[in-house]
């Protein structure tokens, strides 16, 4: 059974541990070197203050997470976030990822957001380092395409697009 709650920064080593092989293995992240923990537990007190940042546990092991960051910091785009969502890699495609996006998004509501905004890496073709997962996992979550930009992303010395997606709640 999958449990969602909140997350604390003690959490944050396994929330690495999560993250890194997106990392250190895909295009899913733009970033090069992990985080370290301490790093890690400063982007979470960031957003915490403000917004949902989520954790999925099966048998007490964490298996994915989610959070939603500010979209812009312009006072106009405050009902505006942009989320993102990490699984363990051997928890894909078993709900966890439904589960979590339901809980933030009721939680998005509660707080008066009407605008969810996701940042997915893409390429056209998939290769060993990008699938299309994130973009159809997004889609059948409700999310539609607003924005292409073409080769925005240089990761394993290839170059990638990223697709913003939009959901109104």
């Amino acid at each position: 059974m999958i449990t969602i709650r909140e997350a604390k920064l003690e959490d944050a080593e396994r929330l690495v541990e999560i993250y890194s092989h997106y990392v250190l293995n895909t295009a899913v992240s733009f970033e090069y070197v992990v985080p370290t923990v301490a790093e890690f537990q400063e982007r979470m007190k960031k957003i915490m203050g403000k917004y949902p940042y989520l954790v999925a546990e099966k048998d007490g092991l964490i298996v994915g997470y989610t959070y939603s960051s500010p979209y812009s910091c312009r006072e106009a785009y405050a009902w505006s976030v942009a989320n993102s969502i990490y699984l363990d890699k051997d928890y894909r495609r078993q709900g966890v990822g439904s589960l979590l996006y339901r809980e933030l998004e009721k939680l998005l509501k509660e707080q008066g957001i009407i605008n969810l905004l996701a940042g997915v890496a893409f390429s056209e073709e998939e290769d060993e380092y990008l699938t299309h997962d994130s973009f159809n996992y997004h889609k059948h979550m409700g999310y539609e395409k607003v924005a292409h930009m073409k080769d925005i992303g240089k990761k394993f010395d290839r170059w990638y697009d990223l697709l913003w997606l939009q959901k109104k709640i």
